[in-house]
């Protein structure tokens, strides 16, 4: 087995404690998915109570010494997966909203488009809603029925599982 050098395990510690530091930063919900020791799990859900100073320092430090005892291979992974899924959530995101916007700035074609890739799609809901956006629009209204169009071509672009 080859020695380390104490710069190597260095770098190693402060490598743990970067992985850790990016953990105290995920919501409680995305935590819990993830698989890790429950202590480390524990320090990490605190960890996110607190604000800065001495405390979190002391506490990102703690999450370090922890994680040399982790697998950091399965918190690596999982933190990609999820950071790969919000850049495709950001981009159906995009999507939707410039599938709404054309619209109502009154992309015909995009109707069509929409009325062939979805076949379920209520047509004449649609066409209403876009009217409805189009006179709030035109009359300086609050975007009800823009917000109530996005809503329903998020959920009309949602991707159905599989059975």
């Amino acid at each position: 087995m080859e020695r380390k050098s104490k710069s190597q395990v260095k770098r190693e510690m402060i490598a743990l404690q970067s992985l850790g530091e990016r953990l105290v930063g995920l919501k409680p919900a995305q935590v819990r998915r993830i698989e890790m020791p429950e202590d480390l799990r524990e320090a990490v859900l605190f960890a996110a109570k607190l604000r800065k100073g001495e405390a979190l320092r002391r506490q990102l430090q703690y999450i370090g010494t922890l994680m040399r005892d982790a697998d950091p291979e399965p918190i690596q992974k999982a933190l990609e997966e999820m950071s790969r899924g919000r850049g495709m959530d950001m981009q159906r995101f995009r999507r939707i909203e410039r599938w709404r916007d054309d619209l109502v700035d009154g992309s015909d074609e995009l109707l069509d488009e929409i009325a062939r890739d979805f076949p379920e799609a209520d047509l004449k809901w649609l066409r209403q809603c876009i009217l409805n956006a189009r006179r709030e629009r035109a009359e300086n209204q609050a975007p009800r029925s823009a917000r109530a169009l996005f809503r329903y071509l998020r959920d009309l672009s949602e991707p159905k599982p599989k059975n």
